[in-house]
């Protein structure tokens, strides 16, 4: 079964945010780096990309048969999707324990595992 990691960064510092990233120690920041290599690293697992924040997104709507365009999305979050991961795990139970060794999900964050639907 392939189950979608989507990473919620929540309060979660990160390099992008240089501040908060400041807060972690050098040796928890390299801890950070040498979890999200392991997990790129992991069998069975395809690495996704990094997001922008959610204020850089466009939401698309068709209402009536028009194309409507919005900037980033309505809902107040703070955990807005920040990344993501797929992994070709064997259940549910290995999908969450990898879920768990995600930084994030530690971190202040949270990670949605979900199975991806195959047609």
């Amino acid at each position: 079964m392939k189950y979608m990691l989507m990473i919620h960064q929540g309060t979660t510092p990160t390099p992008l945010d240089p501040e908060a990233w400041a807060t972690l120690s050098p040796d928890e920041q390299q801890a950070v780096y040498a979890a999200y290599q392991a997990i790129n690293e992991t069998p069975g697992v395809t690495p996704g990309h990094g997001l922008q924040p959610p204020e850089t997104a466009t939401t698309v709507r068709v209402e009536g048969g028009k194309t409507i365009t919005t900037d980033g999305p309505f809902v107040d979050t703070k955990e807005a999707l920040n990344g993501y991961l797929v992994y070709e795990a064997d259940d549910l139970d290995a999908a969450i324990e990898l879920a768990a060794g995600i930084p994030a999900a530690r971190l202040g964050g949270a990670i949605e595992v979900r199975p991806i639907m195959e047609w």
